[in-house]
């Protein structure tokens, strides 16, 4: 038996973080990782490094190199992540798949190869995987790939069939589409972009479409058929059949928290409804000692969310209780098509519905000098103030950039600023982001 002070099970963002936080502080930590592709969790092996990684060159590189650069960039970072731990003296790594014995025991299993530790504090940092949905031919088929298995297909397909329009799918039509793929993308929903307001999802399937991304709504796939060279998917909008012959089809139709290996009942450990393990404010399970971060315990996902997770958990070991996830308002989040789309708070439709009493700024991307010298003029920017507290409420931007200017905005909500402060305010110039003073300019006082 193998006895440390803590188990963190994952070698996510909130996982490596606290396994370097507990080990300067003298505990004894096991981390057990099922594979060594995965060191240093999902962001940078197949998540949002790689992915981001290969957008940024569609527009400079050719397909084939993009995926060079990105397997060379993914092994630096993998290797970098599990030497930065492995260096610690008081952090042993395990390969292998974790399940819990009971509530302070962990078993690791590696082929033939079994081994059992124990500790008084288990942290969960598992992760979340693609969910597969149940279509007739789709789990046979060999042209099928999540959103982690097509980043490692060396060749470009010249048709692509993405299976859902959220964010992961668009990010992807969007970066092969810039690569030269034909790319379709079916919708189950009547709706694109159903959380956002109907003028941001308008402009969004506007500038996709004028860059060939054939979108369809309310398509409902019913089955795939290999060919020599593809396959044949099959699917129903409106009571009729259509055949879409692709290279690939990518399935994008939400992820799932990573638990079923876990044997969660031997620890008494409770999950939601939507199968993601149950915790309190301060990331507890229904077990006291035992944690959960990151995408495993739902909600947002995000690694920055589980790089927060890692500061609940350190102030909730150490600190003064003052931060849990009552804290987390406001949180950004940018989806990386072409241009980005970022938001922060409240849409519109959603301030109207709560019930404030509001002022909508908007401005055209074109009206930006720095959107003009770079020719990327797509888009607008929108904000929403209340009215009678002169406080942001939200934004959305969709323009060139906005991934970076969404956290101004942020900062701005947190602290409780007026939008005059962001009107007023000196920027340099010429960037995107001084387009915050003609935005907030549109509101009246």
């Amino acid at each position: 038996m193998n006895t440390f002070d803590a188990i963190i099970i994952g070698f996510g963002k909130g996982g490596k973080t606290l396994a370097t936080e507990l080990a300067n502080r003298n505990w004894s930590v096991a981390v057990i990782e099922r594979s060594n592709k995965m060191y240093g969790g999902t962001c940078i092996n197949i998540g949002c490094i790689p992915s981001k990684s290969l957008s940024y060159q569609s527009k400079k590189e050719h397909y084939e190199q993009a995926v060079d650069n990105k397997d060379e960039l993914i092994t630096f970072l993998r290797e970098k992540n599990y030497n930065n731990l492995a260096q610690n003296e008081n952090i042993t790594i395990f390969d292998g798949e974790a399940s819990f014995v009971s509530d302070h025991e962990v078993q690791v299993n590696k082929g033939n190869e079994t081994k059992r530790l124990t500790s008084y504090k288990i942290f969960i940092n598992t992760g979340a995987e693609t969910v597969i949905p149940d279509i007739d031919g789709l789990r046979n088929s060999n042209h099928v790939y999540t959103s982690t298995s097509i980043m490692d297909l060396k060749k470009l397909p010249k048709k692509i069939a993405i299976i859902g329009g959220g964010y992961i799918g668009l990010e992807f039509a969007s970066m092969y589409s810039q690569f030269g793929s034909e790319v379709t993308v079916l919708e189950d929903s009547s709706t694109f972009m159903g959380r956002e307001d109907r003028d941001v999802a308008d402009a969004v399937h506007q500038t996709m479409t004028k860059k060939h991304i054939n979108i369809k709504l309310d398509a409902k796939v019913t089955g795939l058929q290999d060919t020599v060279d593809g396959t044949i998917l099959s699917y129903v909008t409106q009571d009729t059949t259509h055949e879409l012959h692709v290279d690939a089809v990518l399935l994008a139709v939400g992820r799932k928290p990573n638990i079923e290996s876990l044997n969660l009942e031997a620890a008494g450990i409770e999950v939601t409804d939507r199968g993601a393990i149950k915790v309190d404010n301060n990331l507890r399970t229904t077990v006291p000692h035992i944690w959960a971060l990151g995408d495993v315990k739902g909600g947002l996902q995000f690694t920055y969310i589980s790089l927060d997770d890692y500061r609940i958990v350190k102030d909730d070991l150490f600190g003064n209780h003052n931060h849990n996830m009552n804290d987390r308002d406001n949180v950004p989040y940018s989806v990386f098509i072409d241009p980005p789309l970022a938001r922060v708070g409240l849409s519109e439709e959603e301030a109207s519905k709560q019930g404030y009493d509001i002022k909508v700024a908007k401005l055209p991307a074109s009206a930006i000098p720095r959107a003009r010298l770079i020719n990327e003029t797509d888009g607008f920017l929108k904000a929403i103030v209340d009215e009678h507290t002169n406080k942001i409420l939200g934004a959305t931007l969709f323009c060139a950039e906005s991934s970076e200017i969404i956290n101004i905005l942020s900062l701005a909500m947190k602290t409780g600023q007026d939008y005059t402060l962001l009107r007023d305010h000196i920027f340099t110039h010429p960037t995107m982001s001084e387009a915050l003073n003609d935005l907030f300019a549109q509101i009246k006082e």
